[in-house]
This record gives structure tokens, C-alpha cells and sequence, in this order.
């Protein structure tokens, strides 16, 4: 069974050998799986809690 790694952004899981790790400065990892998820969070800087087809978005408006 492969690892399974969570989205940064989306919170979506995904095995390993898909998606993207992104290394910020301080160390951190973060891993996305998709390059819509790295855009928003990274260039965008988008919150994930407002965008509806994220975890934290359907958490937020489901209550």
C-alpha cells in the first residue's frame, strides 16, 4: 500500500508519487496535489475556507 500524503490546500489524500512537494524557506513541507492547489495557495494566496470544493470550505458552510 503506498503512502498517502494530504493537500495542503484542498485537503484532498493522495498517494505517493502524485502531486507536488513544495519546500518553503523555513523548512516546512507542503504537499499539493494538484498544480490548481498550488497556485491558489502559494501564488494566489487564496483562503481555502471560502472556495467550496475544498474540505474546509464544505466544513464551513455545512456548519
Amino acid at each position: 500500500m503506498p503512502t498517502m500524503h494530504r493537500c495542503a490546500f484542498c485537503g484532498r489524500e493522495f498517494p505517493h508519487g502524485v502531486g507536488t512537494l513544495y519546500v518553503k524557506r523555513d523548512g516546512s513541507l507542503l504537499w499539493f496535489c494538484s498544480r490548481k492547489c498550488r497556485v491558489y495557495m502559494i501564488e494566489q494566496r487564496k483562503d481555502p475556507r471560502k472556495l467550496r470544493w475544498t474540505v474546509a470550505g464544505s466544513k464551513s458552510r455545512t456548519g
